[in-house]
C-alpha cells in the first residue's frame, strides 16, 4: 500500500462556485470527477460560459480511463461537450445525469462517447481504480457520492449533498454504505463546503411541498413558479399540487422544457400528458386553471420569468391577479439580478413570494450538522475541503479540526495544485496549468484579457473611428478626416468636439513634409495619443480610438 502514491489535482471548483473538475491519478491511471462550467463574471462582457482549462488532461489523455459524475447540475456537467470532444473517454453516472449529458453532446454534435449508467451502490473498475457510487440527497435526481479505492488507499468525494430524512422522492442518503466505507478505512475525504457557514440542518423538501400546497391552494389567478430546471423532485411537487387544485401545467424556458421532457421519458417526472399544456394552449384556459413552471429564479436576462416581468415574452404578460413564486435562493453574485426582477414583478402589480417571505426553497447543500455527520461516518486520515470560496474552505477546515482531524492532515487546495498522498505522507508536489476558458458563441478560448479589456473600454467610454484618405504622390489629404462616434457622444449635439478632433488630425498630417508608406504605423499611434489627450482635456473621457487611413500613393 505505502509504495503507491495517489495524486489529487483540482482543475476547477476551488475558491469559486462552479467549474468543478478534479483529476485523480495512481500507478499510471487517471480518472476525472465531474466536468462543470460556471457563470461569467460581471466584467466578462459578452461571454456566454466559462469552462475549465483542460490542457493537463490533453497532455495526459493516454492515462485517462473515464469520467465519473456526481450529478447533473451545470456546475458539474456544463463543460462536457467541450471537454469530451477534445479528450474522449467513457462516462459513468446516474440515468438522469447521463440523459442531461447526452442532450448536451447531441446539441454540440459530439459523437462516439460511451455513456455507462451506474445504479446506487454499484462499483466500476477503471484501471487501478474501483469507484463505488453511493446515493445522496441533493436538489436533483440521481446524485452520487463517490468512494474511490486505489492501491494507495480509498478517497471519498461527496459531490454536492444534503441529508434529508424526509425527501420528496422517498430515497434518503445511503448512510449505511457511507458508514461501511468509513469502517474499512478512508485515506482522504473531499467534501463540499457550500453551506459550511450555516449552522444546523437544511430544511426538508417536504416542508417546501407543504408551502407550495398552501400558496397554490390560496391563489385566485395564474400561478407562475420559477425554479432551477434540474430540480426534478421539486418540479414533481409543484405538478402534484397543480393536479390537486385542478390546474394544468405549462413548462416555459428552453432548459425547463428540455429537462422536464427527459425526466418524463425516464419516469423520474410523473404527470399525465393531458395535464401538460403548450404555450399556445394557454388562452383556451381560465387563469385559475393554469400553473406555469419557468426558468429565471436567478434573474437571468434571457430567462422566461425575466422576459415576462419586462413585457418581452411573446406569449405571457404579467397580470395583477398573478401569484409569482421564486423557488430558489440567489447564487452568490446574482443577488442584484434577482432583486431587479422581483422589483419589476411588483411594478406589474403581481403578488410575489420568495425565500425571504416563505419556505419556498430548501438548499441542496449540507449545513454544519450534516457536514459533521459525514466527517464522523467517513473518519478520514486526511481532509481536503472542496466546492466553495476560500472563506468556506477555511471554515470547513476548522470544522474538520474540531472533529479530531489534525491540522497537519488538512490541505486547503488551490486549482492546479498536485496533492500527493499515501498512508505515510501528505504533500504538495507541484502545480499544473489551470484557469478559465471563455466561451463566446461558437468561439472557445479566442476571447482573452486583451479582448475583454477592449470590451470593457467600449462599454465605458465608447469608440471613435477617424477615417481619412491621403495621396502620397501629391502629399495631399484627399478626404476626411471623418469622425464616427459609437457610444462616445451624440455627434449633432457635440460639433465643437468633433471639429476639434478633425483639427488635431489635420495638424498631425500637415506636420509631415513627406510621408512614406512605412510612416503610417507611427502616424496612427501619434493620432491616438494626441486625440486621447485632447478628448480627456475637453470631456474627461477615454474612448477607444481607431484611426483608419486609406493610402492612395
Amino acid at each position: 500500500m505505502s509504495e503507491s502514491k495517489l495524486k489529487i489535482i483540482p482543475l476547477g471548483g476551488i475558491d469559486e462556485i462552479g467549474k468543478n473538475i478534479t483529476a485523480i491519478e495512481c500507478d499510471g491511471d487517471m480518472i476525472v470527477i465531474d466536468c462543470g462550467s460556471t457563470f461569467p463574471k460581471e466584467d466578462m462582457l459578452g461571454i456566454d460560459l466559462v469552462i475549465p482549462d483542460i490542457s493537463y488532461l490533453e497532455a495526459n489523455k493516454d492515462k485517462l480511463r473515464g469520467y465519473v459524475f456526481t450529478h447533473g447540475h451545470e456546475d458539474h456537467i456544463g463543460a462536457t461537450p467541450y471537454v469530451l470532444s477534445k479528450v474522449p473517454a467513457p462516462v459513468f453516472g446516474s440515468r438522469m445525469t447521463l440523459a442531461l449529458i447526452n442532450n448536451k453532446l447531441k446539441e454540440h454534435r459530439v459523437s462516439g462517447i460511451e455513456l455507462v449508467t451506474v445504479e446506487p451502490r454499484q462499483s466500476v473498475q477503471l484501471g487501478c481504480f474501483s469507484v463505488q457510487f453511493i446515493r445522496v440527497n441533493h436538489s436533483i435526481a440521481g446524485a452520487y457520492c463517490l468512494a474511490i479505492t486505489s492501491p494507495a488507499g480509498t478517497i471519498v468525494h461527496t459531490g454536492d449533498f444534503k441529508i434529508d430524512y424526509t425527501p420528496s422522492e422517498g430515497h434518503v442518503t445511503d448512510l449505511s454504505t457511507l458508514a461501511a466505507v468509513g469502517e474499512r478505512g478512508v485515506l482522504a475525504l473531499m467534501c463540499e463546503s457550500t453551506n459550511v457557514e450555516r449552522p444546523g440542518h437544511t430544511m426538508s423538501e417536504r416542508k417546501v411541498a407543504q408551502t407550495f400546497a398552501d400558496q397554490i391552494g390560496s391563489a385566485r389567478g395564474r400561478v407562475i413558479i420559477a425554479m432551477f430546471a434540474s430540480n426534478v423532485n421539486r418540479v414533481q411537487q409543484v405538478c402534484n399540487c397543480a393536479l390537486q387544485y385542478g390546474r394544468k401545467v405549462c413548462f416555459i424556458g428552453r432548459s425547463m422544457i428540455n429537462v422536464s421532457t427527459v425526466a418524463m421519458e425516464l419516469g423520474l417526472l410523473e404527470i399525465p400528458r393531458d395535464s401538460v399544456l403548450q404555450m399556445d394552449d394557454l388562452p383556451n384556459y381560465r387563469d385559475e386553471q393554469v400553473l406555469v413552471i419557468t426558468t429565471g429564479s436567478q434573474g437571468e436576462p434571457m430567462s422566461g420569468l425575466t422576459r415576462m416581468a419586462f413585457s418581452e415574452h411573446r406569449k405571457i404578460q404579467i397580470k395583477s391577479s398573478d401569484k409569482i413564486i421564486l423557488s430558489s435562493s440567489p447564487i452568490p453574485g446574482n443577488e442584484i439580478y434577482v432583486s431587479r426582477v422581483i422589483n419589476q414583478l411588483y411594478r406589474c402589480g403581481a403578488e410575489v413570494i420568495y425565500d425571504a417571505m416563505a419556505d419556498v426553497h430548501a438548499s441542496g447543500h449540507a449545513f454544519q450538522e450534516e457536514l459533521k455527520l459525514m466527517h464522523t461516518l467517513i473518519k478520514p486520515q486526511y481532509f481536503i475541503p472542496v466546492h466553495g470560496e476560500y472563506r468556506m474552505l477555511w471554515q470547513h477546515a476548522e470544522l474538520a479540526e474540531s472533529l479530531g482531524t489534525p491540522r497537519e492532515n488538512i490541505i486547503l487546495p488551490e486549482n492546479g495544485q498536485v496533492i500527493e498522498m499515501n498512508k505515510d505522507s501528505l504533500v504538495l508536489s507541484g502545480i499544473v496549468p489551470t484557469g478559465a476558458i471563455l466561451v463566446d458563441g461558437l468561439g472557445i478560448g479566442d476571447v482573452g484579457n486583451v479582448v475583454l479589456r477592449d470590451r470593457k473600454l467600449l462599454s465605458q467610454d465608447g469608440l471613435i473611428i477617424v477615417a481619412l484618405a491621403f495621396d502620397r504622390t501629391n502629399s495631399e489629404l484627399v478626404s476626411g478626416p471623418d469622425v464616427i462616434s459609437r457610444g462616445f457622444v451624440y455627434v449633432r449635439e457635440n460639433e465643437d468636439i468633433i471639429e476639434g478632433i478633425r483639427d488635431v488630425v489635420r495638424n498631425i498630417i500637415k506636420s509631415y513634409d513627406r510621408i512614406e508608406g512605412n510612416d503610417w504605423p507611427s502616424i496612427k499611434n501619434r493620432i491616438k495619443d494626441e486625440l486621447r489627450r485632447f478628448i480627456y482635456q475637453k470631456i474627461k473621457r477615454n474612448p477607444m480610438i481607431l484611426p483608419v487611413i486609406v493610402d492612395l500613393g
